[in-house]
């Protein structure tokens, strides 16, 4: 069990990447209407609560509950489909119930996706060895490309800044990814919290895009190709620097 903070009256554990059910539970006050106000500080302005309950797969009333303080203290699992509907982490969510002014400040602006709201999108080249530890945008940015903001508002939460496109290079991925497919990597969820999923990191220093699978009780991770003729393997967690988790990808045909 995890060590807890106290925010007021509202107490989350201060590792909060790794928020498991036995956290939530030892939290008593971690429940009702202070839960709720943290995640509207978190709500996109153009979100309701009903859409985002069924984006998330959770009980529509589920919102209702928290501002009722009817809902007891949430199942994490459940709590992490919310926060992960909007883009956001369990280490969002402590930002906004601590009352950090910027908590919301990632968040996309309120405009209608007619509006012809035009957004930029960093394009990375990830074929030059950087050395270990390197940071997403460590790597050479290459010529940025432009989408329509209700576009990727039809996919994603998370805000464009917080996005990046990079190509795709050999077939370690195939068949779900192929040479130059551009992917899109979501720089939000740069954590491990998700087994099995696809995620741009840089591992032993070198940029890879690969699926990931925590081991050993998250002190390793397994590397896997989904290209069957080649080997998974395993390396230190602290080799391994995610930078976030592939989202979408495009093809030419």
């Amino acid at each position: 069990m995890y060590p807890t903070s106290q925010v007021g009256n509202f107490r989350l554990p201060t590792k909060a990447a790794v928020w498991d059910m036995s956290d939530m539970a030892s939290a008593e006050d971690l429940k009702g209407r202070r839960l709720y106000e943290a995640l509207m500080v978190l709500k996109p302005s153009n979100l309701l609560e009903g859409e985002w309950a069924k984006r998330a797969g959770v009980n529509r009333g589920y919102f209702t509950d928290l501002k009722k303080a009817a809902g007891g203290s949430p199942r994490s699992d459940n709590m992490r489909k919310v926060l992960g509907a909007i883009g956001c982490t369990e280490a969002d969510l402590y930002r906004a119930a601590s009352g950090d002014p910027d908590a919301a400040s990632d968040h996309l602006p309120t405009r209608t996706a007619d509006a012809g709201e035009m957004v930029e999108i960093a394009r990375l080249d990830l074929s030059l060895p950087m050395g270990p530890g390197a940071l997403v945008d460590d790597y050479v940015e290459q010529e940025a490309l432009h989408f329509d903001a209700g576009y990727i508002r039809s996919f994603t939460r998370t805000p464009p800044h917080r996005l990046r496109l990079a190509g795709g290079a050999g077939d370690s991925m195939f068949p779900t990814l192929v040479p130059n497919d551009l992917v899109w990597i979501d720089t939000t969820q740069n954590q491990l919290l998700h087994a099995d999923r696809i995620y741009a990191a840089s591992i032993n220093g070198g940029a890879a895009i690969k699926r990931l699978r925590p081991i050993a009780g998250g002190q390793r991770i397994l590397v896997i190709s989904d290209n069957k003729t080649i080997e998974p393997y395993e390396v230190d967690a602290d080799e391994v620097v995610i930078w976030g988790r592939v989202i979408r990808f495009a093809r030419d045909l």
